[in-house]
């Protein structure tokens, strides 16, 4: 019998904490969720919104790419707290360095990949997670990147240039009405970057809220194209039910309207 997929719905699949360790001492924990009988197609490493207000590797869409897309879309999901940040899964040593420290996190994601023979790498990177996916992301290992809400804080006209030299593919998923960058100006500066594809999203917002569903549809149309889109909202078979209590008084929104600091002045993601 088909039960609808819910928020809260986990699929099957091979679910394990892994530990990830920079090149400057730290470990990072993080977890990789892969198809529960067959090997991955492609592989999503997430980088995740600004930890400082709330972004973490369960932040909601992370959350939800990692309990769907290994049984709907053949996907593995790496996902895991930058330095300094904490989930139910735990706490990931160091501390918050505002996109500095956070290249060593990035390259430990990577080569875990790497290291794991996970196939078709692709970095998603939401928020502040888009930046660090900009600065450091453009890896040799590295398939293409797909951003959501891009602020263009941290990231500068170079690391553009980086990926336009590279010829990699770069998507952007722009939110109508984001608090920061919105379609046209996203198109306007991503222009740098002749195979980037902007893509605007009628009526979302900043934090996805209500959107997630189309993320995942957009990233899986990019990365395993055999898989058709929209994706199931229903499913045939077990299915779990996680616990997202935890979050209750910590959502997605937290880091919405809060000024951070930042190399600009402007309102940060």
């Amino acid at each position: 019998m088909s039960t609808a997929i819910r928020a809260s719905s986990i699929l099957p699949g091979r679910r394990e904490d892994i530990e990830l360790h920079t090149a400057d001492g730290l470990r990072l924990v993080g977890e990789l969720a892969l198809p529960a009988d067959r090997p991955p197609v492609a592989t999503l490493v997430c980088l995740h919104p600004l930890p400082t207000h709330g972004g973490m590797m369960d932040s909601h869409v992370f959350r939800k790419a990692a309990w769907r897309l290994p049984a709907l879309a053949d996907l593995a999901v790496l996902r895991f707290n930058t330095r300094g940040t904490s989930s139910v899964r735990g706490t990931s040593e160091g501390a918050f360095d505002g996109a500095v420290g956070e290249r060593y996190d990035v390259a430990a994601a990577i080569e875990y990949a790497e290291f794991a023979e996970l196939p078709n790498i692709w970095l998603v990177g939401w928020s502040f997670g888009t930046d660090l996916a900009l600065k450091y992301g453009c890896d040799p290992a590295i398939a293409g990147a797909i951003l959501l809400s891009p602020p263009l804080r941290f990231s500068a006209p170079d690391d553009l240039a980086t990926w336009a030299n590279s010829g990699r593919p770069l998507v952007a998923l722009v939110p109508e009405f984001d608090d920061y960058l919105r379609p046209t100006e996203a198109r306007e500066r991503f222009a740098a970057v002749p195979q980037a594809e902007v893509v605007g999203v009628p009526g979302a917002k900043h934090l996805w809220v209500g959107d997630a569903e189309t993320v995942l549809d957009e990233i899986v149309r990019r990365v395993n194209p055999a898989v058709e889109v929209p994706l199931p909202t229903t499913w045939d078979g077990p299915m779990e039910a996680g616990d997202v209590s935890a979050y209750a008084d910590r959502t997605v929104a937290a880091f919405a309207d809060t000024p951070v600091p930042g190399p600009a002045a402007t309102k940060a993601d």
